[in-house]
C-alpha cells in the first residue's frame, strides 16, 4: 500500500514552479497524495495537479522563454497593479478546467488574503479557477480579485505555507515545500552573481522597475526606493511567518528551495527549476527514510534488552 501524503505548498513566484518536482518525484517513489493545501504558486500547481492537468501544465512552462513570458503579461500602470492580468488568466484557462473543487479527486485547498475586510480567505468548495486567480494576486503586480464583499489579494501575504489548511487523514505523511528558505546552497555563494543576472536577464521586463520608481522616489540615502523597501520587508515577513508556522505545525518532512536560487520572475528557466524540486524532494525523502531507519533498528534494540 502506497504512503499517503498530505501536501502544502508554499507562495514563491517562478520557485513555486519547482512544486511540479516535487510532486512528481513524490509519485516516482511511490507516495500518493491524497490531499493539497497551497498559497499563491502553491495553489496554482497545486489546484492545476488536483485537476489531473499538471502534465500539460509543466509542457507548456516548459516551453517558454523570455520573450514568452513577457508577451503573457498585459502591462496597464494603475493604483491597484502593473498587470490587468487577462492574458496570464487566458492561458491558465485553456489547462485549468472551470470545476468546483469539492468535485475533485483529492482534498484541495487555497487560501487568498481579503485587504478589505483584513482577513485570509480559506477556498474549499466552489470555483477552483476563481479560487486560484485569486490566490495568486500579488500585490502591486497583478490587479486584486473581487469577490463578493471581498477585495483579494494573494494568500501568501497572511498565510505563505498553509500547514495548518491542509485536510489530513490517519496516517499520512505531512509534507510541506518551502520554496523561500533560507537555506545556504552552492548558488547562494555566488549571490552577488545572481542578484546581477536577475536584474539583467529580465531586459524584457526592467522598464517595470522604472515606471515603479517613478511611483516610489529614491529615498535620501539613494540606496532604495519605496517599492524596494516594501518589496524586501514582505520578503522578510514571509520568511518569518513560514517560519513560525512550520515550527508550530511541524510537519514530517520539509522540502526546502533556496529564495536567493531563483528571481521571481524566471518563469522561463521552469525546466530547471522543476529539476532543482526534483533534487531537494530526493534529498529530503533520504534524509527521513535514513532517520526512520535509525529509529526503528533503535526501537527494536530497545525491545530485545
Amino acid at each position: 500500500m502506497k504512503q499517503s501524503v498530505s501536501l502544502v505548498l508554499s507562495s514563491g513566484g517562478a520557485r513555486g514552479v519547482a512544486h511540479i518536482g516535487v510532486i512528481e518525484e513524490l509519485e516516482r517513489q511511490g507516495y500518493e497524495i491524497t490531499s493539497i493545501a497551497g498559497s499563491s504558486m502553491g495553489a496554482l500547481v497545486g489546484g492545476i495537479y488536483a485537476s489531473g492537468n499538471l502534465k500539460v501544465y509543466r509542457d507548456w512552462m516548459c516551453r517558454l522563454d523570455k520573450r514568452a513570458v513577457f508577451n503573457l503579461v498585459d502591462f496597464k500602470v494603475s493604483r491597484s497593479g502593473l498587470v490587468k492580468g487577462n492574458k496570464i488568466i487566458k492561458e491558465i484557462k485553456k489547462i485549468i478546467p472551470d470545476i468546483n473543487i469539492e468535485d475533485l479527486p483529492i482534498f484541495y485547498t487555497a487560501v487568498a488574503t481579503d485587504i478589505k475586510n483584513k482577513k485570509e480567505v480559506v477556498f474549499e468548495k466552489g470555483s477552483l479557477f476563481e479560487a486560484i486567480r485569486a490566490s495568486i494576486s500579488i500585490p502591486s503586480v497583478l490587479k486584486p480579485c473581487k469577490f463578493d464583499d471581498m477585495v483579494l489579494i494573494d494568500g501568501g501575504i497572511l498565510n505563505p505555507i498553509p500547514v495548518n489548511r491542509v485536510k489530513r487523514r490517519n496516517n499520512d505523511l505531512l509534507i510541506a515545500v518551502d520554496v523561500n528558505s533560507t537555506i545556504s546552497s552552492e548558488k547562494q555563494a555566488t549571490a552577488k552573481k545572481l542578484s546581477n543576472q536577475v536584474e539583467n536577464e529580465l531586459s524584457y521586463l526592467s522598464f517595470i522597475k522604472q515606471k515603479m520608481y517613478n511611483f516610489f522616489p529614491l529615498l535620501n540615502s539613494g540606496q532604495y526606493n519605496y517599492f524596494t523597501l516594501l518589496s524586501q520587508s514582505a520578503s522578510l515577513m514571509i520568511q518569518q511567518i513560514s517560519a513560525m508556522s512550520i515550527a508550530r505545525y511541524k510537519p514530517d518532512i520539509i522540502i526546502e528551495i533556496p529564495k536567493n536560487s531563483y528571481g521571481p520572475f524566471h518563469f522561463y528557466k521552469s525546466a530547471e527549476i522543476i529539476k532543482a524540486g526534483e533534487i531537494a524532494t530526493q534529498k529530503a525523502l533520504l534524509e527521513y527514510q535514513t532517520k526512520k531507519q535509525i529509529y526503528e533498528k533503535s526501537f527494536s534494540r530497545c525491545l530485545c534488552l
